[in-house]
C-alpha cells in the first residue's frame, strides 16, 4: 500500500498538469492568426518610399540646373530664381536624408537617366533658349511631385513621412510659384493633371497605395498547423490524465 502522504499528493499533483496543460493551451490562442495583438512596426509603405525617392530625385537634378541658370540664364529673374531654388534644395535634401536615416531606409544617390538628358539640354542651350528650356522642365517637374506630396501626406501612417511631406509642400509650393513669375510658363503646354476616378470606392486600389512593405514572418498555415496538433496532443494527454483521477 502506499504510503498515505504520497497518496494524498497524487490527486493535487495531477489537478497540476491538468492546469499545466490548461495554461498552454490558452497560452496557444495567443499565435492564432487575428487573436494575438502584434505590437505596431514599421508602417512604412510603397507610396511613402514613392516621395522619399521623389523628393531626393528632385534635389540630385533641380540643383546643379539651378546653380546652371545662376550661372547662364539670361533674364535676372532666372538667374535669381536659379539661385534660390538650388539653395533651397539644398535644405530639402538634407531633410529627406535626415528622414530616411530615421527610417533605415536607403535613397538614389544619381539622377535618372531622363533627368540627366535634362541636364544636358540645359547645357548645350543658351540664350533665351536655356532660359525657356529651364522654366519649363522645372515646372512640369515640381507638378508632377505636388500630388504625389499630397497624396502620401493624406494617407501616409509614418510621422516622419508627415512630416516631410509638410516641408516639401511648401518647397515646391513656392518652386511653382517662383518659375511662374517669370511669366515663360507655357500653360498650353503643361500636362493635364493625372487625377483617381471621382468617388473611386477601389479597395483594391487603396489596399495597394497604403500595403505596408513586405516583411518576413511565419505563414498562417503553419501557425494552425501547429496549434491543431498541440491541441490534439494537449487533449489527449488531459483526457487520459482525468480518466486516471
Amino acid at each position: 500500500m502506499a504510503p498515505l502522504e504520497s497518496a494524498r499528493r497524487r490527486p493535487g499533483h495531477r489537478t497540476h498538469r491538468v492546469a499545466v496543460l490548461l495554461i498552454a493551451l490558452v497560452a496557444g490562442l495567443g499565435v492564432l492568426p487575428g487573436v494575438a495583438v502584434a505590437a505596431p512596426g514599421n508602417q512604412i509603405n510603397a507610396a511613402d518610399m514613392t516621395l522619399l525617392n521623389g523628393v531626393r530625385l528632385a534635389g540630385l537634378w533641380e540643383m546643379p540646373a539651378g546653380q546652371m541658370a545662376a550661372e547662364k540664364g539670361v533674364s535676372p529673374r532666372v538667374r535669381e530664381i536659379g539661385a534660390e531654388i538650388a539653395r533651397q534644395h539644398g535644405v530639402l535634401d538634407q531633410l529627406v536624408v535626415n528622414a530616411a536615416n530615421k527610417l533605415g531606409t536607403t535613397l538614389p544617390t544619381d539622377p535618372t537617366t531622363e533627368q540627366k538628358g535634362w541636364l544636358t539640354e540645359m547645357q548645350e542651350a543658351n540664350g533665351n533658349q536655356f532660359d525657356q528650356i529651364f522654366v519649363t522642365r522645372l515646372r512640369v517637374a515640381h507638378g508632377k511631385i505636388f500630388p504625389v506630396i499630397g497624396a502620401v501626406r493624406a494617407s501616409t501612417r509614418d510621422a516622419t513621412v508627415r512630416k516631410l511631406a509638410d516641408e516639401a509642400n511648401k518647397f515646391v509650393n513656392d518652386h511653382m510659384a517662383m518659375l511662374e513669375s517669370t511669366g515663360l510658363v507655357r500653360w498650353q503646354q503643361m500636362p493635364p493633371a493625372a487625377l483617381p476616378p471621382a468617388q473611386s470606392d477601389s479597395l483594391i486600389a487603396a489596399a495597394k497605395a497604403g500595403a505596408p512593405a513586405p516583411s518576413v514572418g511565419v505563414s498562417t498555415t503553419i501557425v494552425w498547423a501547429v496549434f491543431l496538433l498541440a491541441l490534439g496532443v494537449g487533449g489527449a494527454s488531459t483526457w487520459r490524465i482525468l480518466r486516471r483521477s
